[in-house]
């Protein structure tokens, strides 16, 4: 049996155990902690539910991957509350993982200034990844599709409506875990973080999935690999959206969570 297959069973026993005492599923603006199995330890987490919620509907569900230093409470709590705002205004369960540590990175090995067409740079980062830190990479993208997992289950939400969406390290890690995992996105949405090398992306593997990409026009260090990005997808045919919004690369993130939440309302 494999490690996510044991993570499953144990949470489909552990629900089973809650429906036959009777215990409700809580919605609303809820903070949870799981035994992830691989470790052995006790993680965080953030969900939010919308209040409409009951165990006759399936929601949609988006995975929210937080940047680099920050934890799974930076982006709910952001802007007083907008994501949780959007998520109970359009009908989504919004989960926001740790990602096993602050700066797990979901797999992906690249960090600024690696980003779309700095190959070189790239290159160089890729090289270094040392066999610990592979398995921190690996760690944070098992980690994520874990809670993503528990939440799915507990809540019963559409798994034919599952969106991807991170800024910053989140956004590299949208794009590794979006491509890696592609069967599970209906879209995805990376915000400021085109950390993706060109040479050795799986391109194909996400050439006909929805994605928009969001860039602040006052995050020099990400808008000029953002801009070649979206234009080389775009000359290549693939289903990609570009938009630029006011703000730095952190300042921008409130900015681009309506048009977000647009963008997967029309894959709904």
């Amino acid at each position: 049996m494999t490690i996510r297959m044991a993570v499953k069973t144990l949470m489909l026993v552990w629900l089973l155990v809650l429906s036959q005492l009777g215990v409700a599923q809580e919605t609303g603006d809820l903070h949870k902690t799981y035994r992830f199995v691989p470790t052995n330890e006790d993680i965080s987490y953030r969900v939010y539910v919308p209040t409409t919620w009951n165990s006759d509907t399936s929601l949609p569900i988006i995975l929210m991957l937080h940047g680099a230093g920050a934890d799974e409470n930076t982006y709910m709590d952001l802007a007083d509350g907008m994501l949780k705002k959007l998520a109970e205004e359009h009908g989504y369960i919004v989960v926001s993982p740790l990602g096993h540590t602050p700066l797990g990175a979901y797999g992906n090995p690249l960090r600024l200034p690696a980003v779309f067409g700095e190959e070189d740079v790239a290159a160089e980062q890729i090289a270094a990844v040392t066999p610990e830190r592979q398995r921190i990479l690996s760690l944070s993208e098992l980690e994520v599709l874990t809670v993503l997992d528990i939440v799915t289950e507990e809540y019963d939400a559409d798994r034919s409506r599952t969106y991807l969406m991170g800024h910053s390290m989140g956004s590299g890690g949208a794009w590794h875990i979006g491509a890696r995992h592609a069967e599970r996105w209906r879209a995805i949405a990376p915000i400021s973080g085109p950390f993706v090398d060109r040479p050795t992306y799986p391109f194909d593997l996400i050439r006909n999935m929805p994605i928009l990409i969001t860039e602040g026009l006052q995050a020099p260090l990400s808008l000029e690999g953002s801009r070649r990005m979206a234009a080389w997808m775009e000359e290549n045919g693939f289903d990609v959206r570009y938009l630029e919004v006011e703000g730095d690369h952190g300042g921008m993130v409130p900015n681009a969570y309506p048009a977000i939440f647009d963008f997967f309302n029309g894959f709904r």
